[in-house]
C-alpha cells in the first residue's frame, strides 16, 4: 500500500479535478506483478493500468488501491467491473470514495464474490489526496497557504519590501503546489511589492494551466504587471469591490483580466485600516468557476484574514536560514490561529519545509 500511495502522487497536477490514486497487483506469492497510477484526467484508472501489466498474472492476486475503486461510467468504464473480470482474488483499500457519483465500489466488489478488506494506511493514502476529499467531504474548496519565513518569522524587512528568501529548492517546491492547485492567490499589495507570475516555470511543462487570482478592492493592478501582460500563458482573474472605479476596471478588461465584483466586508491585502473584500463572496465565485482547490502566496495581511475567516486547511511553512531583526513584518499576527496538526517537515537545500494541517483537515483526513 505505501508503494500505491508513492505511485499516486506522481500523478499531481495532472489528474485533477479526478483524484490522485495509485495501486498494485500482488500475486499469492508475495511478487508485485502489476502497478500503475492514474497519470492524467481523462486516462484509464490505476486499477486499470495495474491489471493491464499484471496481465494473466492478476488470477488469484490481491489489487491494493489508495481509494475506493468506481463504479460509474465517466471519461472511462467503471473500475469495479474490470476487477471482477481480472481474476483478482482480493481487494485492499486504503480510504473509501467520499464522492456520492462514484463510490459503491467496495460493495459491488464483495457483491462479485471478491474478499475486500479497507483501512490499511488510510490516513496516509487521504493525506496525498487531501484537496479532493476535502471537496467532497465539504463541499468547500481546499486552501493551502504557502508562506516563505525567515527563523524569527518574518516575511520581509520591512512593508512593501520584496525579499527572496527561499533557496532554490523550496522555489522548486512552490512549482508543484502551484501545478497542483487550480488557482493561485495573492492580494493587491503582494502584486504591487513583489509583481510577481505565479505562473508554473517547471520541466516538463504542466500539462493543466492554474488560474492566477487577485484580490484588489480598488482595481488599482497595473497595465504593466507580469500578471497583466502575461494573460495570454495562464488565465487572470481580479476580484474587486462594487464601487471600484469603471475606467479602472475597463483597462483591465481590455487587457484581457477577468473581473469579478464583490461586496467587501474583509481585508484584502490593501493595507490597514482599509476595507477589503467579502472571502465568502470571493470563494463562492472561485467554487461556481469549478476551482476545487487554491493556493494563497499572499502576505501578511491576506494571510492573518484567511486564518481568522477559517479558510486555510494546510499551511506550508518554508523556513529560511536568516534572521530579519525586530523591523521585520512578522508572517502571523492574529492570535487567534486555531489547532494545527504537524503532517511533515524535511530539508529543501538550506530551508526546512514544514506542512500543517488544520484541525479541521485533519478530522477529515482521519475519518476517511
Amino acid at each position: 500500500m505505501r508503494r500505491a500511495i508513492e505511485l499516486s502522487l506522481r500523478g499531481e497536477g495532472r489528474v485533477e479535478p479526478n483524484p490522485r490514486v495509485g495501486a498494485v497487483v500482488v500475486s499469492r506469492d508475495g511478487e508485485i506483478v502489476g502497478e500503475g497510477y492514474h497519470e492524467r484526467f481523462g486516462a484509464s484508472h490505476a486499477e486499470v493500468e495495474a491489471l493491464e501489466r499484471a496481465g494473466a498474472a492478476a488470477e488469484d492476486a490481491t489489487l491494493y488501491v489508495t481509494l475506493e475503486p468506481c463504479t460509474h461510467q465517466g471519461k472511462t468504464p467503471p473500475c469495479t467491473r474490470r476487477i471482477l473480470e481480472s481474476g483478482i482474488r482480493r481487494v485492499v483499500v486504503a480510504s473509501r470514495d467520499p464522492n456520492p457519483a462514484a463510490s459503491g465500489g467496495v460493495d459491488v466488489l464483495r457483491s462479485g464474490g471478491l474478499q475486500v478488506d479497507t483501512g490499511l494506511l488510510a490516513e496516509e493514502a487521504a493525506t496525498a489526496n487531501a484537496p479532493f476529499l476535502w471537496w467532497h467531504s465539504t463541499g468547500e474548496p481546499f486552501l493551502a497557504l504557502k508562506l516563505a519565513v525567515s527563523l524569527d518569522g518574518r516575511i520581509a524587512e520591512r512593508p512593501g519590501a520584496r525579499i527572496a528568501l527561499s533557496g532554490p529548492e523550496a522555489n522548486h517546491e512552490v512549482m508543484r503546489l502551484r501545478a497542483a492547485a487550480d488557482a493561485v492567490l495573492i492580494g493587491s499589495g503582494t502584486a504591487r511589492s513583489d509583481d510577481p507570475l505565479l505562473t508554473v516555470r517547471s520541466r516538463p511543462a504542466p500539462e493543466r494551466v492554474s488560474a492566477r487570482v487577485v484580490l484588489d478592492s480598488r482595481a488599482s493592478l497595473s497595465a504593466t504587471s507580469k500578471l497583466v501582460l502575461s494573460v495570454d500563458q495562464a488565465p487572470l482573474i481580479l476580484f474587486t469591490a462594487e464601487d471600484a472605479d469603471p475606467s479602472q476596471v475597463a483597462r483591465l478588461e481590455a487587457a484581457g483580466v477577468v473581473v469579478e465584483r464583490v461586496g467587501e466586508a474583509a481585508v484584502d491585502g490593501a493595507g490597514p485600516g482599509r476595507p477589503g473584500l467579502d472571502l465568502n463572496a470571493v470563494f463562492a465565485r472561485l467554487v461556481d468557476r469549478g476551482f476545487r482547490s487554491v493556493l494563497c502566496e499572499g502576505g501578511a495581511v491576506m494571510a492573518d484574514s484567511l486564518i481568522a475567516a477559517g479558510r486555510v486547511q494546510r499551511l506550508h511553512w518554508h523556513l529560511a536560514p536568516r534572521v530579519m531583526g525586530p523591523g521585520g513584518v512578522p508572517a502571523l499576527t492574529n492570535p487567534e490561529i486555531g489547532e494545527w496538526v504537524l503532517a511533515s517537515s524535511r530539508p529543501a537545500g538550506n530551508d526546512v519545509l514544514i506542512e500543517w494541517n488544520h484541525a479541521r483537515l485533519a478530522a477529515v483526513l482521519k475519518g476517511a
